[in-house]
């Protein structure tokens, strides 16, 4: 039976992604007046040949300096050894598109409310890369897709 996507839905969803290495790879493209909640976020360390960092970052609108296609991070954790897994069960949400452009920082409702509209056509994305070519690392994320097109 096919998962009901259609206006004012909510689905939960999960992305699995295997032997990721230094290349920003998504674990969820935002799509426009959608709204995502991570719930979290799994990191094992499959192969660790090089000392470095794992990374998850959301690329999008900064309302702080009113400025599109930022890069926002979330966690940078050591890599540490293979076969070691890092948890990130720290909820938070964000937009699928951004704003219509202000001048930031945002301090008016007008403004939280551009925010909230995802009226522009730029969308948000939540990426996830290690910082070596030489390491593979298994990401596993479930998130909520309330969908309110």
């Amino acid at each position: 039976m096919a998962i009901s996507r259609g206006s004012g839905t909510e689905i939960i969803r999960s992305v699995h992604l295997e032997d990721v290495t230094d290349t920003a790879t998504p674990l969820i493209v935002g799509v426009q007046h959608h709204i995502y909640t991570v719930l979290s976020v799994i990191v094992f360390n499959n192969t660790i040949a090089a000392t470095g960092t794992n990374v998850m970052y959301l690329q999008g609108y900064d309302s702080y300096g009113g400025t599109t296609d930022q890069s926002m991070y979330f966690f940078i954790q050591d890599t540490g050894v293979a076969n070691e897994t890092f948890v990130w069960n720290d909820k938070f949400s964000f937009n699928g598109f951004e704003p219509v452009s202000f001048t930031g920082p945002m301090n008016t409702a007008a403004e939280q409310d551009a925010i909230a509209d995802q009226g522009s056509s730029v969308k948000q994305i939540l990426n996830i890369y290690t910082s070596s070519n030489s390491n593979k690392i298994d990401v596993h994320c479930t998130y909520i897709d309330q969908n309110n097109a």
